[in-house]
């Protein structure tokens, strides 16, 4: 997979998505991540990128040349359409459903909105889809586009050492994940569930399964309901 990011703060990322995981993966050639600064797109002596909007209102919006400059740009770069992920707070909210789905296309971009928000005639035209991480409101689109991307890149074969690693996650299925526990096996007198050490895979296995129901009931109740929905 091919993920790239249009922002005015490319510096931003690389702390976060050059190291660890994730930046293991772009080293091996799994993955590839290429931050554009939009500036770079702007057209006249002050590299402006915003502008007042019409009708008035608080504050500045994003023009829209410079980003369909910008994507045209990585276009051609790539030789096909990637699929344009707009990080706003007017999109659905993030999935790991959604995650499993974009983690099929090869190539996607991210935009990062920034002071008001984009001129609407750029999402009409250029957007795949809006995408936001909660019902709340950050400065910048950087920190939702780094959230997206490093749960986008797990997916990503060959990111992990192995599938396992995320299908037994968190809401990969659905349901929460069951408890987890490692050595010693006796910690300030809290022992470890004695199916974990006895070694019998489809008991603890049956344990694990009754525990993410257990764990899912007591802390996400509304997931179980979503579960239900689609049966």
């Amino acid at each position: 997979m091919r993920i790239d990011i249009i922002t005015l703060f490319p510096e931003m990322f690389t702390p976060v998505l050059g190291d660890s995981i994730i930046g293991r993966a772009q080293k091996s050639g799994a993955l590839e991540i290429h931050c554009h600064q939009l500036r770079d797109y702007a057209f006249d002596k002050h590299r402006r990128v915003d502008d007042t909007p019409y009708g008035g209102g608080m504050g500045m919006l994003m023009k829209a040349e410079p980003i369909a400059l910008c994507f045209e740009d990585i276009c051609d770069k790539i030789g096909k359409r990637p699929h344009f992920v707009y990080m706003s707070p007017q999109g659905k909210t993030l999935t790991q459903q959604r995650l499993k789905e974009i983690a099929e296309i090869e190539n996607v971009c991210i935009l990062c909105g920034h002071y008001e928000g984009v001129d609407q005639r750029l999402i009409d035209e250029f957007i795949d889809e809006e995408i936001s991480i909660g019902d709340y409101v950050l400065t910048g689109g950087e920190l939702p586009a780094m959230v997206f991307t490093d749960a986008l890149s797990r997916m990503v074969p060959g990111v992990l050492s192995n599938n396992e690693c995320f299908t037994e996650e968190s809401h990969f299925n659905g349901l929460l994940e069951y408890p987890q526990y490692t050595k010693p096996s006796v910690w300030r007198g809290k022992e470890v569930p004695e199916v974990l050490l006895s070694g019998h895979h489809a008991n603890i296995a049956k344990w694990q399964k009754e525990k993410r129901l257990e764990v899912t009931r007591a802390k996400r109740p509304d997931l179980l309901e979503k579960i239900k929905e689609q049966q």
